[in-house]
């Protein structure tokens, strides 16, 4: 299949993907040949050694992300990766051939589920030098999301306290290391059998929401961190200290309630960028971050990859193994 979007991006067969040509459950998703992407002069062209597994993904496949009228299908799911640079785009100065990197490509574009990926070279980090293949594509998308939303968006500083919702979820863990390695005071909420894990991770505190209920034991918080939606948010109203602020990565589902009551809300969705990406990865190659990879599945079994994860209650991440590594 070719992708959408303007020139140059059609290239020549020769890889394998997985596509999905409607939308629906895991049986979609179609294990197959597909065409290498020719990439654009601010690209470059990864050949994949693994890629993420987040659930943007069936969100996407289940068509939760359309708007209007959507010429997207076919498409290749997956949105974050890790590999090796085969090809650069006439206006990229700052990568090379061979260099090994990692990242997000734009939610837009055909993604990682294949052997090969156009991507923005400004969408791209250099992969962190201590962790393999595998590891680090399970970090792009949720760290960055942990990252923007704690520090851009909640402005969390030292000494401050902060509520992780899911903090053993693919966000949420690295949202504890990255509010530690700050220096807060590090909440979270999880299921018992994960309490010791995340203390091991930094966590100051666990509330273990099978049998706590944290809107009563705790006050005064100024960034509550929520990875989950729903019910919790509204009882974070109960938590947040006079102008805290509710940083939500699924969205709000009512901002005018939170202002009314003199908090600040903020929902985004991260971008990957370059310089966020070259900081993680220092604190991945300093011991400071750990990235938790649950399960590894070969790429032909992405179908089933949705399946576990579509139940919840992961830890930390998922990854599909696209090439074998020494």
């Amino acid at each position: 299949m070719c992708e959408t979007g303007g020139p140059g991006i059609c290239g020549s067969a020769g890889m394998k993907a997985i596509e999905i040509y409607h939308y629906g459950g895991p049986e979609e998703l179609k294990y197959e040949d597909a065409e290498v992407p020719a990439i654009n002069s601010d690209d470059v062209l990864v050949r994949v050694f693994a890629s993420g597994v987040n659930p943007v993904d069936w969100k996407i496949r289940q068509g939760d992300h359309r708007s209007g009228q959507d010429p997207s299908l076919p498409r290749i799911l997956g949105w974050d990766f890790s590999g090796v640079i085969e090809k650069v785009g006439s206006s990229v100065k700052e990568w090379k051939v061979g260099d090994e990197v990692y990242g997000r490509p734009d939610l837009t574009r055909n993604g990682t589920y294949a052997e090969f990926v156009a991507v923005r070279a400004g969408e791209i980090g250099r992969k962190p030098k201590s962790i393999d293949h595998k590891t680090a594509a399970g970090v792009a998308l949720a760290a960055s999301t942990a990252w923007q939303g704690l520090f851009e968006h909640g402005g969390l500083q030292s000494g401050q306290s902060v509520l992780i919702h899911g903090a053993a979820g693919g966000v949420g863990t690295f949202a504890v290391q990255f509010a530690k390695w700050r220096g807060a005071n590090v909440i979270g909420t999880a299921s018992g059998k994960n309490i010791d894990f995340l203390e091991k991770l930094g966590a100051d505190e666990v509330i273990d929401y099978e049998k706590e209920d944290f809107s009563e034991q705790l006050r005064d918080i100024d960034v509550v961190f929520d990875t989950l939606g729903g019910e919790v948010q509204e009882l974070s109203m109960k938590v947040l200290k006079p102008g805290g602020i509710l940083v939500g990565t699924v969205g709000i589902k009512d901002e005018k309630a939170f202002a009314e009551a003199g908090f600040r809300t903020a929902a985004y969705m991260a971008q990957s960028r370059t310089t966020d990406l070259q900081q993680i990865a220092d604190l991945i190659d300093a011991a400071i971050v750990i990235p938790v990879i649950s399960r590894v599945f070969p790429l032909k079994d992405a179908a089933e990859a949705h399946r576990v994860g579509e139940k919840g209650h992961m830890r930390g991440k998922m990854v599909l193994q696209v090439v074998g590594e020494e």
